[in-house]
């Protein structure tokens, strides 16, 4: 982030994890690391102080601040909306910390589905999607809801030449998911809209959906 140069965290091994199996040395390398030397960081519940569990499992916004961490914006009344009250950095990823400090990005604040007081992560669920070998893509978005607020809604790409139904899908996922994350219902789409570098356009998605059904 421009808000964070030159650099926030530092992803590497322990000495105590070097002999570690290959796998395990990998999976601990694709999270971003530890906060680097004059950095803090921390994981807490989104829109609050409350800090999460340093389990690894538990998710929550990361925040961090530093020496040369941004701590506001310039004449600009939107500041509150990215830092808060005691100038933490509001970095609008979700994350999870574990008992050593190692981070690991899982999804965007924007983009978390707030469940019956539950926070669902779409890109797990849309991991879980993906890896059903007649899905091409997947895109989950937050739909209103009266009872839950809001219900995840998959919007699903199939392979060409493939036949899915939406309880085909809703099947794969019961096992892989809690059965509160499993989404309410399945859309098929011809494709998930882009934005202009390549990423899901997820706003698109929430407008065309806004009721639940394709407008």
């Amino acid at each position: 982030m421009t808000e964070t140069s030159p650099i926030v965290s530092v992803c590497r091994l322990d000495g105590d994890q070097e002999d570690l199996p290959a796998a395990e040395q990998a999976d601990l390398r694709t999270g971003v690391g530890r906060g680097g030397f004059g950095v803090d960081c921390r994981v807490v519940e989104p829109d609050t102080a409350e800090p999460v569990p340093m389990d690894g499992t538990s998710s929550g916004e990361l925040q961090c601040r530093g020496p040369w961490i941004a701590a506001t914006y310039y004449d600009d009344t939107r500041a509150g909306e990215s830092f808060t009250d005691d100038g933490w950095l509001r970095t609008g990823d979700v994350a999870t910390m574990d008992e050593r400090g190692r981070i690991r990005l899982v999804d965007r604040t924007k983009d978390l589905i707030k469940s019956g007081g539950e926070w669902i992560s779409s890109v797990e669920l849309e991991n879980e999607l993906m890896g059903h070998p007649d899905i091409k893509e997947a895109a989950v978005i937050g739909v209103p809801d009266p009872k839950w607020s809001e219900r995840p809604l998959a919007c699903v790409v199939l392979e060409d030449g493939a036949t899915l139904s939406k309880q085909d899908v809703l099947d794969y996922l019961a096992p892989r998911l809690a059965k509160w994350q499993v989404p309410d219902d399945v859309e098929f789409i011809d494709e998930v809209p882009k934005t202009s570098v390549g990423k899901f356009s997820k706003k698109t998605l929430r407008e065309r959906f806004a009721d639940g059904t394709d407008t």
